[in-house]
């Protein structure tokens, strides 16, 4: 149920119309003809209102009828005996008769965005009120989001518009604002998450997951299936894993999310992954390449044929390293061409093809497809199958640059995974080129940053060189408590790579079929530094700390 009001209308308004006085302590004999009981309420009133601070207010003196409309929902007041009266400003006051009842306060802060300022009323006047707002109107947000949950897929759209046509609703506003937080503060992913006591928001932060809000555990469905009517997804569905797209239009540009629903035993998880390409540098000095893997990797790009592979974990950058090279060969002479899943940054003059497996178009078909649309340079989301590695190889071989990745952890093992997939080996060592096995670690904070000194046995130990360690490491770790320029004393990312180019060496040890540690330790015999070794690298120049490379690169 909603409650109903003009805000302007409101008493409150006009504060010296307002029946309300702050208590005072001393006690009153009760007037002739008043009954004792009535004096000895209103002096226990004073004396909680004195004991809390808190002034006092006489229902009787307001009009229900001026209670805000949309400021909060009635089962939340029956429930928290907490009644807002009135806004004035970013001011919300609210009745109530516990001072201790701090909970109903926050819920109704983080549900309006405003301050809660509580007034002190009788109980059973209050309960009288909650009564009364209760018997008129309707909530039209519950109404929406549970119409919403039950709503077959072909009103999908009358369910969106009828959600947006409640913009001030509290679910509504909720999301959004939580949306909003989250590119502010540079998140990459929101999870929205139900438990069976509690319902939790975190955002991942520079790689790292942290809770950001609780909203009210009973608020999981809706939070759910306001999420999917904005991601279009069938909201009537509750039983299987969905993904959908959305896009959150800000005042100077648009962004994108790629949304993907989860049921879980309490209700549906729903996370979204940011798809900002503004705040996404293509650049490949951004990368955070060491000048000799840059080299390497602008080398392979020049050539007119081969694959160049990146390889990594989920959300190691290997995208954006991808899109860098895209940006450098995206030239009028050229015809680029890509199959992705998802298309995750547009890119003018590049042909982009989203892949669709429930209609037939995956990697492997839209690869077949490229290769009759005379392309110069192709890439390939992601090898997952014989086919798609068969095709790519192919490529490879017929005189086209493919660009691709895998999911392993290092440049050896990404030849030994390709092998185990089906890849001959004489096809791998003259198809592949080159190699980048990469991680993101946090770059520190320049303005709080601190010194962190170690004795040189121990700088040893963690690998680095005998020459380093006496020319002098002067080493910087993250100020926990961070600044207002930094969070937990980091602020961004960067990359560490293993930049590993197929050289006839290594060549042969493909063609012999070597296992992944005797082509690592070939790779590192000619100079082909690792992941560590990077990292350690970024730790020396100060960009990072040494925990935050032993956390990434162990």
């Amino acid at each position: 149920m909603t409650l109903h009001c003009q805000a302007e209308n409101s008493v409150f308004a006009n504060q010296s119309t307002v029946p309300m006085h702050q208590p005072a302590p001393t006690r009153r004999l009760a007037p002739a003809g008043r009954p004792a009981t009535v004096d000895a309420k209103n002096d226990a009133l004073l004396a909680k209102a004195a004991e809390f601070g808190l002034p006092l207010f006489d229902l009787t003196a307001f009009d229900l009828a001026s209670v805000p409309d949309g400021l909060a929902d009635q089962e939340a007041v029956r429930r928290d005996r907490a009644l807002p009266l009135a806004k004035h400003g970013d001011r919300l006051f609210v009745a109530i008769a516990d001072p201790a009842n701090l909970g109903a306060l926050d819920e109704i802060r983080f549900r309006t965005g405003l301050e809660a300022a509580p007034v002190l009323v009788a109980a059973d006047r209050l309960d009288e009120a909650i009564a009364r707002c209760g018997a008129s109107g309707g909530d039209a947000l519950l109404a929406t989001a549970e119409e919403a949950e039950t709503t077959p897929a072909a009103e999908l759209a009358d369910a969106s518009a009828a959600v947006d046509a409640v913009a001030e609703a509290p679910v509504v506003k909720y999301v959004q604002q939580v949306l909003v937080d989250a590119i502010d503060a540079g998140a990459s992913d929101i999870h929205f998450e139900p438990y069976e006591g509690f319902y939790r928001i975190r955002l991942r932060i520079d790689g790292v997951l942290r809770e950001a809000r609780r909203p009210p555990p009973h608020w999981s469905a809706r939070l759910a299936a306001r999420l999917k009517v904005m991601a279009q997804m069938d909201v009537a569905e509750h039983r299987l894993p969905q993904d959908g797209r959305l896009r959150l239009a800000l005042a100077d540009n648009s962004i994108d999310f790629r949304a993907s629903t989860l049921p879980t035993r309490h209700g549906e998880k729903v996370v979204l992954r940011v798809l900002d390409s503004s705040a996404t540098g293509l650049a490949i000095d951004q990368l955070g390449f060491e000048d000799e893997q840059r080299r390497l990797f602008l080398a392979a790009l020049r050539k007119p044929q081969g694959m160049v592979l990146a390889t990594g974990p989920t959300g190691s950058g290997k995208t954006v390293t991808l899109y860098a090279g895209l940006s450098i060969l995206n030239a009028d002479d050229r015809n680029l061409a890509t199959a992705e899943d998802p298309v995750e940054i547009n890119i003018d003059g590049v042909n982009q093809v989203q892949v669709n497996p429930k209609i037939g178009l995956d990697f492997a078909s839209a690869l077949r497809a490229f290769l009759r649309q005379d392309p110069d340079v192709l890439m390939v989301g992601e090898i997952r199958d014989p086919v798609t590695a068969e095709t790519a190889v192919k490529a490879a071989q017929t005189g086209h640059l493919v660009l691709s990745t895998l999911h392993t952890n290092s440049a050896a093992e990404t030849l030994t995974r390709l092998r185990d997939i089906g890849v001959p080996a004489y096809s791998l060592a003259t198809s592949v080129s080159l190699i980048v096995a990469q991680r993101l670690v946090r770059r520190l904070c320049q303005n709080c940053r601190k010194p962190s000194r170690m004795p040189p046995e121990a700088l040893l130990a963690e690998g680095f060189t005998a020459a380093e360690v006496d020319a002098g490491v002067h080493l910087f770790d993250a100020q926990e408590s961070g600044c207002d320029a930094c969070s937990g004393g980091y602020r961004g990312r960067i990359g560490i790579h293993e930049v590993v180019p197929i050289v006839p060496e290594l060549q042969r040890l493909i063609l012999a079929d070597g296992d992944s540690l005797t082509l690592a330790e070939k790779a590192r015999a000619l100079g082909f530094d690792g992941l560590r070794r990077s990292g350690l690298q970024k730790a020396l120049r100060g960009l990072t700390s040494l925990r935050e490379v032993n956390r990434v690169a162990g």
